[in-house]
């Protein structure tokens, strides 16, 4: 079993930036494929990036791309986000994810463990 907790989400106002971690506890998630989902208000959930198991190939979603960087730390095992130049449609709570396979997914039915998330708030 992976344990999964998210922190440094917060309120923050527009074109400020964030990192979100999520420290991973229980077993190593070094041969995991890590993401970040999100979810906002009456919306569904949605990727945001995805980092695989030796952190050769990230991804991202395409409203995110060029702002935010996924990265991993081994020896910490855990797993961060960093969120620049941030927009209102930011906001939402955003959520760690591990999946077993090693290969890149946006699909959130293919993360086997999930953390609690951390609110992300971003105002004008």
């Amino acid at each position: 079993q992976v344990q999964l907790v998210e922190s440094g989400g917060g309120l923050v106002q527009a074109g400020d930036s964030l990192t979100l971690s999520c420290a991973a506890s229980g077993r190593t998630i070094s041969t995991y494929t890590m993401g970040w989902f999100r979810q906002a208000p009456g919306k569904a959930r949605e990727f945001v990036a995805a980092i695989i198991w030796n952190s050769a190939a990230t991804y991202y979603a395409n409203s995110m791309k060029g702002r935010f960087t996924i990265s991993r730390e081994g020896a910490k095992n855990t797993v961060y986000l960093r969120m620049n130049s941030l927009k209102l449609e930011d906001t939402a709570r955003y959520y760690c994810a591990a999946s077993r396979g090693n290969l890149y997914s946006g699909r959130d039915v293919d993360y086997n463990y999930w953390g609690q998330g951390t609110q992300v708030t971003v105002s004008s």
